[in-house]
């Protein structure tokens, strides 16, 4: 049977070819998504409450009502990724309720290409 072929690290600048996953051994301690749980990247009770209020305030999807479709807000966004930084994590302001498939496209699109700080 044919193995799989390696893939290049995912990290910025990184060209090593590995077996699995998105980053190699080096670069996946700079990754704490691909390593933490969600509970322990901030998402844990106090998220899923807070999350559960701002969606009754806004119940749309803010995208979708742009483009004047009505369709439900099912995903709280964070507009600015907070990547570990509490503030950005729990001010409302950086908030935005979205359906899962704008979230989703948004996430590929902007938030896959993080500015890394060193």
């Amino acid at each position: 049977m044919p193995y799989r072929p390696k893939t290049p690290c995912r990290h910025p600048g990184c060209a090593k070819l590995i077996d699995s996953g998105k980053y190699c051994s080096e670069h996946l301690p700079l990754h704490p998504e691909v390593t933490k749980s969600a509970s322990k990247r901030g998402y844990n009770s106090k998220w899923q409450s807070k999350r559960k209020l701002f969606l009754k305030k806004h119940p749309l999807c803010e995208k979708c009502k742009a483009e004047g479709k009505y369709i439900e807000a099912t995903v709280v966004d964070h507009i600015v990724p907070h990547r570990g930084d509490e503030r950005l994590m729990w001010d409302e302001n950086n908030w935005q309720a979205f359906c899962k498939p704008c979230h989703d496209k948004k996430t590929g699109t902007e938030d896959s290409t993080p500015t890394y700080r060193y």
